[in-house]
């Protein structure tokens, strides 16, 4: 099938996953429109067959589909602005950072200027569009997940459509992206000990590789406990981890580390077991982060807001 016969797609924002995000279309055969501020970061990509647009009202009004990768919800709205009147009727796609507060106020905006509106989001890095296993999830507008399936499904084989509320990605992107920094600071915290040792952090990489995969296999086990609200049969309780929290005190001392980052968690803990929680699953630490307020008076640390 010639580029004549796939769908066009303008791609906004070309830093290195809105790069990767029109390469993607490039190879695929869509004809690719791009536009970014920095102009020159389009050079690279016109070399490989895309259109550059110098503005973004020109960027808009050459695709059906438009795609903004831009950084924040708010950057994209002022971004478009010039481009207001030119989006009526376009399918306008964001695959940006942001809370569901964001997104909702995105669609907003999208659907007073005439868009029709999907909010996505990408689970990998630039490196892995394209790929078959590349997750991206979608929601708002079914027509146009319908309409465009196909060419979204260039950016990543796992592509998923979550439902018509316009801030599902949103949700979904930050209730699984909130694993990321906690499990990559505990990674670091581990390297600085075994360097501490004059070891490399090479060295630890395939034992945390296997870590990681006990975490993934506990998830589903979790998740139940969660739905079911039953955490009476733990496979690891509150007061083991509680127990063990000493040990990154210890460690600390010894290697010269700042284990500060830990005392969050520390806390969770101890007002998981004040809450009665102690013999029950470490998951149902999920119970005190519903309810902050609650716990914290029941622990005798005052209100929320004066906490």
């Amino acid at each position: 099938m010639t580029g004549h016969h796939r769908t066009p797609v303008s791609l906004l924002g070309l830093g290195s996953m809105g790069s990767a995000l029109a390469e993607a279309f490039i190879d695929a055969g869509h004809p690719t429109t791009v536009w970014n501020r920095t102009s020159s970061k389009a050079t690279p990509l016109v070399a490989k067959g895309a259109v550059h647009a110098h503005t973004i009202d020109e960027a808009v009004a050459a695709s059906p589909l438009v795609i903004a990768c831009l950084t924040t919800y708010d950057s994209t709205i002022e971004a478009l602005e010039p481009a207001a009147a030119t989006l009526k009727g376009r399918a306008l796609v964001t695959l940006n950072s942001g809370s569901p507060a964001g997104a909702r106020q995105m669609a907003a905006w999208a659907l007073g200027q005439g868009a029709r509106y999907l909010d996505g989001a990408i689970k990998n890095v630039p490196s892995a569009v394209g790929a078959e296993d590349t997750l991206l999830y979608y929601s708002g507008d079914n027509s146009v997940f319908d309409e465009f399936a196909s060419t979204l499904r260039v950016l990543g084989g796992d592509t998923v459509y979550l439902g018509a509320d316009p801030d599902l990605a949103a949700l979904y992107e930050m209730a699984v992206g909130g694993t990321l920094l906690p499990a990559l600071v505990g990674f670091f915290q581990g390297a600085a000990a075994l360097q501490a040792r004059g070891l490399t952090a090479a060295s630890m990489v395939r034992f945390s590789v296997k870590w990681f995969e006990m975490i993934n296999s506990v998830l589903p086990l979790f998740a139940d406990e969660i739905d079911r609200g039953d955490y009476s049969k733990p496979a690891s309780s509150v007061n083991l981890f509680l127990a063990g929290a000493a040990h990154d005190e210890e460690l600390g001392k010894e290697a010269n580390l700042d284990t500060q980052w830990h005392k969050p968690f520390h806390d969770l803990l101890k007002r998981a077991a004040e809450a009665g929680h102690g013999d029950h699953s470490i998951s149902a630490l999920t119970e005190i982060l519903k309810n902050p307020g609650q716990t914290r008076r029941a622990a005798g640390w005052g209100s929320a807001a004066g906490y």
